[in-house]
């Protein structure tokens, strides 16, 4: 019972009048997401090398000849997070790209995050250690799809998550991170429409905390992310009664947490909704002796660095992105020692996603945060 409380409740909280047509709209779509997640089973990473010390010193002695700075995602596999000089969400490392006096970025993330460095640093070569890695949430919208969703509401304001591709940013207005998505909506004049894409969970949480019925929200989500969800969250929280709850917005079971806190199931102090860049501040500075942890698992890695005392757990196990997880140590080494695979945005669509990105830092510290 408890769970159709909790879907009738997120219904009421994002669904708009103009859904059904956007459902329609989407369906094929939404059929080329199931395909993808198919396709990232299905696609065999660059295998062969173990992470030993020859790995490293190899890796790093490249980097040095390319003069090349090693980013690498929260959601890495650890050995990847261990040889970068740099780990955390895909803005914040685009930003160190920008700003890095390497000539080289090699990105171990997936494609939309190496394409937000190359708009960024646009002098710089740009490698991505397997090109292959895509992204569920970022491929649910087009280009094409959300010009189509801008005609039929014209003069709508758009917010785009930076989880996109450098095409949709190039059509948006300004764009977000999931721990300033809440200050760029409330920075847009109450009578103007929002459309938001293109997480449907972030979305939500945007329309929830903001109190606006004008916001429409794009029906894409994270295949990861979305998988984590209401009842297996109350099943784990239930089993540890003491412990925190770190969830990120992107996540299914975002609005169920709520609703747990708010039916007092949950001590509310204990729900955060939190972008991975905050977790890892939460994480040093929580109280608790036990986190259940509802993102992608290679952040465990990260928060148990933060705070090694505490005992970090995934709500769900099997959260792990395909993707993330094909750069691997073998890819990487591939990448320094043949200069693959390099990363190319035109220079308009460049520009204008730059352009897009530059109004989100104008409204406020974006955080760095997914």
């Amino acid at each position: 019972m408890w769970l159709r409380t909790v879907l009738d409740y997120q219904a009421k909280t994002w669904l708009t009048a103009d859904r059904a047509a956007q459902a329609r709209r989407q369906r094929p779509g939404q059929a080329q997401e199931d395909q993808m997640t198919l396709q990232a089973a299905e696609l065999i990473p660059y295998g062969g090398v173990e992470a030993d010390a020859e790995w490293a010193r190899e890796v790093r002695a490249l980097a040095e000849q390319r003069d090349a700075v090693l980013l690498a995602h929260n959601y890495q596999i650890p050995e990847i997070q261990e040889i970068a000089d740099h780990t955390g969400d895909s803005l914040a490392l685009s930003r160190i790209a920008a700003s890095s006096e390497a000539s080289t970025i090699v990105f171990c993330g997936v494609h939309f995050m190496a394409e937000t460095a190359k708009i960024l640093a646009p002098h710089k070569t740009v490698l991505i250690p397997d090109a292959r890695a895509g992204c569920s949430l970022a491929d649910s919208i087009t280009g094409a799809q959300l010009r189509e969703w801008k005609a039929e509401h014209p003069g709508a304001v758009v917010v785009s998550y930076v989880n996109t591709t450098a095409e949709v940013k190039a059509e948006t207005d300004i764009c977000c991170t999931s721990s300033n998505a809440v200050d760029v909506v409330a920075s847009i004049p109450a009578d103007r429409e929002v459309l938001f894409c293109p997480d449907q969970f972030l979305g939500a949480h945007v329309r929830r905390e903001t109190g606006r019925d004008n916001v429409h929200v794009w029906a894409g989500e994270c295949h990861v992310h979305a998988g984590i969800n209401g009842p297996e969250l109350a099943d784990r929280a239930a089993e540890n009664p003491d412990a925190d709850l770190f969830i990120h917005p992107e996540c299914g079971c975002a609005t169920s947490a709520l609703y747990l806190a708010g039916e007092g199931i949950v001590e509310p102090s204990r729900v955060k909704i939190l972008s991975t860049g905050d977790m890892v501040h939460a994480a040093r500075d929580t109280a608790a002796t036990s986190v259940l942890v509802a993102t992608e698992i290679g952040m465990l890695h990260q928060l148990r660095k933060a705070a090694p005392e505490i005992d970090f757990r995934a709500v769900n196990d099997r959260a792990s992105c395909g993707y993330m997880k094909m750069i691997t140590p073998a890819a990487l080494l591939r990448s320094l020692r043949e200069g693959a695979d390099e990363v190319h945005v035109d220079l308009d669509t460049a520009a204008r996603a730059r352009a897009s990105v530059q109004r989100m830092i104008e409204i406020g510290n974006p955080g760095g945060d997914e």
